[in-house]
């Protein structure tokens, strides 16, 4: 896998101190199986300082498909996570401009599709598959993650 340079972003300004040896989850992407979590340690430097320690969890799917709505698509052999992907914030925030209210986005590249390297399991994937009835041939739709497709 690759893990691109811009890891030297920065991932987060700072959270507020409740207790000590807290770990806080930073990324949590489920798309990429990536977890990216910080905690203040003591420097080994200095022991009367603490420094802020980063965690990068990546979790790597055997068999992953590079479609993985298509079950015989080829096996994905390259996995690439950009930090600045996986910290943008698509969720709209309220900001206040001259006195009205406006409606905005903390990151620039939201419009772009994700790159899914398993099921995200809020999500519906749903695919096509030959079904042989009678003699012939018809594609059936099929759904991968019926959790998600169907409400309770």
């Amino acid at each position: 896998f690759l893990l691109d340079p811009g890891i030297a972003y920065p991932v987060l300004a700072g959270y507020p101190r409740d207790s000590d040896d807290e770990e806080y989850v930073l990324v949590n992407n489920k798309c990429q199986c990536v977890t990216v979590t910080s905690k203040l340690v003591p420097s080994k430097e200095n022991p009367g300082e603490e420094i802020l320690e980063r965690n990068i969890r990546i979790l790597v799917p055997l068999k992953a498909r590079e479609n993985i709505s298509d079950p015989t698509s080829p096996l994905r052999t390259t996995f690439v996570y950009r930090m600045t992907e996986l910290c943008k914030k698509c969720d709209p925030v309220e900001i206040e401009l001259g006195g009205e209210i406006y409606q905005a986005q903390q990151s620039t590249s939201c419009n772009e599709p994700e790159t899914c390297y398993t099921y995200n399991r809020d999500k519906c994937y749903t695919t096509t598959f030959p079904f042989l009835y009678h003699g012939e041939v018809k594609n059936v739709p099929a759904v991968l993650t019926p959790a998600s497709c169907y409400a309770d």
